[in-house]
C-alpha cells in the first residue's frame, strides 16, 4: 500500500553509507494544514535507499513537492529489550504542478504492488 503527501522541501541530507551493500538518504517536508482559524506546522522525515537516493537532486528546498511513500515497520531485540522502529520510504516525487518533473524509482520493482487482472474494469 502507498500513500501520498504534498508539502514543501524543506530539509535534505547528504546519502549515508550504512554499509557496503546499503545506502540511504534522509529529507524533510514542511506541511501546514488550517484548521478553523488555527494553522498547524508538520515537519515530516522521509528517507530514500539505495537506488532511489539520487532522485532528491533535482529538486531545491522550499519547492513544492509531492511525496509517494509506503510505511516500513521492523521489531529489533538486543539483550531482551525490544523496540520498534517505523519508517516513510519514499519511492517516487514529483513537483507539484508539474507531472513532468517526476522522479520515478529507475529501474526497481515493487513486488507488493498488485495488477488487478479483472477484465471488467473501466480503465
Amino acid at each position: 500500500m502507498s500513500f501520498e503527501i504534498n508539502g514543501k522541501l524543506y530539509e535534505k541530507y547528504d546519502v549515508v553509507a550504512v554499509s557496503d551493500k546499503f545506502r540511504k538518504r534522509e529529507f524533510v517536508i514542511e506541511k501546514t494544514e488550517a484548521s478553523s482559524s488555527m494553522e498547524f506546522t508538520e515537519h515530516i522525515k522521509f528517507q530514500l535507499t539505495q537506488d532511489r537516493c539520487d532522485i532528491l537532486d533535482r529538486f531545491n528546498l522550499n519547492e513544492q513537492i509531492k511525496v509517494t511513500f509506503k510505511i516500513k515497520g521492523r521489531r529489533w531485540e538486543k539483550d531482551g529489550r525490544v523496540s520498534y522502529f517505523t519508517n516513510l520510504e519514499a519511492w517516487k516525487i514529483d513537483k507539484v504542478g508539474n507531472e513532468s518533473n517526476s522522479a520515478p524509482v529507475p529501474g526497481v520493482d515493487f513486488p507488493d504492488f498488485e495488477a488487478s487482472s479483472d477484465s471488467d474494469l473501466p480503465f
